[in-house]
């Protein structure tokens, strides 16, 4: 786990128990207070209040006919704990991108699913998780309002978000319908436990194949196609991709050279017939 900060800049914590309370948002110096693993991490001059999030009582999970509502403030380990429900064959997937995220124990049992995204990290394993979804983002901004978004889309680039200033992260839905989808899953990285250098998810459901790519690009990449494509026409969608990240996990002409092969094992595997796989390594196909 990260070393904690001491926040001595931060005068005040207040609970949040209603929506309203969340309008204090807007106010200069204010932030959201919820796992605080990345917050605690690093000093925080600027901060003077927190909102603790913990205290809202929102349920972390809710699985419904219509799919999965995730609560902003579920924790990762919660997550991957979910059991599994008749016809969601992409359930695994869960699991594997709670795997994906590098992090100590103490860190998946208290980091949040809304905090991962709204960090907006490239390697941000439960936006991998979202986009490959086509989860839904539902925003709650001052006064009531409130806005829906694709996760593909509320990640705009590294460290960056559409969250408007006074908005938070209510939750994410994870539809029905892509949980029905079979899954296919690869991650890469240039060490054994390093971060994600390139993540990548297939999905072969009613809306035909998707592909989702994170890590290796700096927002989340979602390819679709009518159904499993020929390699050279994925091979062509991959070679249009116009930036790939660049960091000290990973050089930009590598990760778009990984990234291809992976995705061309998901591809080839969504083909062929539906199997089990060993999941020890995060990888595999339902």
């Amino acid at each position: 786990m990260e070393p904690l900060v001491d926040l001595n800049t931060v005068t005040e914590v207040r609970a949040v128990r209603a929506r309203r309370d969340l309008d204090a948002l807007a106010e200069e110096g204010t932030a959201i207070l919820a796992g605080g693993t990345w917050l605690f991490s690093a000093p925080q001059r600027h901060l003077r209040t927190l909102l603790d999030l913990t205290t809202a009582g929102w349920e972390p999970l809710v699985a419904g006919d219509d799919g999965l509502e995730v609560a902003a403030t579920c924790t990762i380990g919660e997550l991957s704990r979910l059991p599994a429900r008749p016809g969601w064959r992409a359930h695994p997937l869960l699991a594997w991108c709670c795997r994906a995220l590098l992090a100590s124990f103490a860190v998946r049992h208290t980091a949040t699913v809304g905090g991962n995204v709204c960090l907006a990290l490239p390697a941000g394993a439960m936006t991998s998780l979202a986009g490959a979804l086509d989860g839904t983002a539902l925003v709650w901004g001052p006064g009531g309002a409130e806005r829906r978004l694709p996760v593909a889309d509320l990640v705009t680039g590294p460290g960056r978000t559409q969250l408007a200033r006074g908005e938070v992260l209510r939750s994410l839905h994870l539809p029905a319908a892509a949980l029905r989808s079979r899954v296919a899953f690869r991650r890469t990285s240039l060490a054994a436990r390093g971060r994600s250098a390139s993540l990548v998810v297939g999905r072969l459901g009613e809306d035909g194949f998707v592909l989702s790519v994170t890590a290796a690009v700096p927002r989340p990449l979602v390819l679709r196609f009518p159904g499993i494509c020929p390699p050279e026409r994925l091979r062509a969608a991959l070679d249009a991709v116009p930036v790939w990240f660049d960091d000290a996990h990973g050089a930009p002409d590598w990760r778009r050279a990984v990234t291809g092969v992976l995705a061309e094992q998901v591809r080839a595997e969504l083909a062929g017939p539906p199997r089990a796989r060993a999941g020890a390594a995060g990888e595999g196909a339902r």
